[in-house]
């Protein structure tokens, strides 16, 4: 059976954005895909890995508005194969943690974008739109308005508490949609995989 490789790329201070890479790999887990869970403190020995994934998702808090030091290094270290451009054409997305609503999460997630495009790799968009009830957004799916990426609120407990339900909610379907797009992308014909999503 024809299988698309997809990675999850993450850097984690606290734990929230573990918990979060961990969601998304649990539901981009499929017949039709492979995926690896990779924490940029062991990416070193997996760049093979990432060389040969399809797609590639890239994960960190945002601290002080921006990207996490620990990702940063990771996107240094890539430094030595981006002028060959290892990467071109394959698919990119993101997601970014921090404690507070907004926190500055879309300068993240911009940063990221644009690391992926110095790759040249084709990004895609979160493609989840949020819910109304009564004229008012609701805490459900993309409770952030966020569409560049996935944005999560996490709490400022030592102790790692889940996400929020509107959080768990929304990254379970940009898991859908990144798989969805990477069959797509890789003119995967699986109707049998349509169907049972549809």
């Amino acid at each position: 059976m024809q299988q698309v490789i997809i990675s999850v790329v993450y850097h984690t201070g606290q734990g929230h954005t573990k918990q979060i890479a961990e969601i998304l790999a649990e539901n981009l887990q499929s017949e039709f895909s492979r995926v690896h869970l990779i924490n940029v403190d062991e990416v070193k020995e997996q760049f093979d890995l990432l060389h040969e994934s399809d797609t590639i998702v890239f994960g960190c808090p945002t601290y002080f508005g921006d990207i996490s030091a620990g990702f940063k290094q990771f996107m240094e270290l890539t430094g030595g194969f981006w002028y060959s451009q290892v990467w071109k054409d394959k698919l990119a997305a993101a997601f970014t943690v921090s404690s507070s609503r907004c926190g500055d999460k879309l300068n993240t997630l911009i940063s990221l974008a644009l690391f992926a495009a110095q790759h040249s790799m084709q990004w895609i968009s979160q493609g989840i739109m949020p819910r109304y009830c009564s004229n008012e957004q609701t805490e459900g799916q993309n409770r952030h308005g966020s569409y560049l990426g996935l944005m999560i609120q996490s709490d400022n407990a030592r102790e790692l508490n889940p996400p929020h339900p509107g959080d768990i909610l929304t990254t379970e379907l940009f898991a859908k949609r990144i798989l969805d797009v990477t069959l797509k992308f890789k003119n995967i014909k699986i109707y049998n995989y349509e169907q049972s999503t549809n």
